[in-house]
């Protein structure tokens, strides 16, 4: 698979780069006017398929029918002996074999990623303004989208183009910022600043609460209460949510 896609990848840049075949392909077909990329196939006459798949054919039985596969022949062991990369200590081919099988993951991907943008775009390297039909375009000039990414959705949370989800997400994601925020000083600061003065409850004064997670064990029962009560209080007078899924904008908290 590894060698295909160095192959295949390979056949996508070529034409680009440093042309086509002169002559026709078939009758009243030049080479000239095959598309690069995904578009040849709906071209490619019938006799052209045939010849493909007699070539592809002819490549495997040559190599052995997958004797590296299931046989007694070494993995990636076609039978070829390309010149002056055949000779050499085992150590060498070794060598070799590794630079091989990582330039083939490498093509592995990035044939995938032609695939996909050439499905999109009509193009490998196709701009991606010409993909006009994508349901992200409704969140192109939203807060957030940001250089050098712009709207970067990996996976996939906003592909249904629904606005209300898209304002629910975006204001859970500033709520999230913002607590991480706090909790990142929260790591920090006791360690640079020092602790309070004082007990946090009877027997435990705060110099000996441990910073981190290690807090999470010596923290009493009613120091927990008073966390979560404070927690319930800011989410009833910010709203219940209000910013999320109701009038007011995302991360609005009514907090001035």
């Amino acid at each position: 698979h590894g060698r295909v896609a160095m192959l295949a990848t390979m056949g996508y840049i070529t034409p680009e780069v440093a042309g086509k075949f002169p002559g026709l392909c078939a009758e009243g077909l030049p080479f000239a006017d095959i598309p690069n990329g995904l578009a040849a196939l709906k071209v490619v006459p019938f006799l052209g398929w045939v010849q493909m798949f007699a070539y592809a054919g002819a490549v495997e039985y040559s190599s052995g029918l997958g004797e590296d596969a299931w046989g007694s022949r070494a993995p990636g062991d076609q039978g070829w002996k390309p010149p002056f990369f055949s000779e050499g200590t085992e150590e060498t081919k070794k060598r070799r074999l590794a630079a091989e099988i990582a330039n083939g993951r490498l093509a592995m991907m990035a044939i995938i990623g032609m695939f996909f943008q050439d499905g999109l775009t009509g193009s490998a390297w196709g701009d991606w303004a010409l993909y006009t039909d994508s349901p992200l375009r409704a969140f192109e000039s939203e807060l957030g989208v940001q250089a050098p990414v712009g709207f970067w959705d990996p996976a996939g949370f906003t592909k249904d183009g629904s606005a209300d989800n898209f304002k629910r997400r975006r204001s859970v994601e500033i709520k999230h910022g913002r607590v991480a925020m706090l909790a990142t000083m929260g790591y920090i600061t006791p360690e640079v600043a020092g602790k309070f003065p004082g007990l946090c409850a009877e027997g435990l004064p705060f110099a000996d609460i441990p910073n981190g997670l290690a807090a999470l064990k010596v923290v009493p029962f009613l120091g927990w209460v008073q966390m979560f009560a404070y927690a319930g209080a800011v989410e009833y007078s910010s709203g219940l949510g209000e910013d999320a899924w109701g009038s007011r904008a995302p991360g609005d908290q009514g907090w001035k």
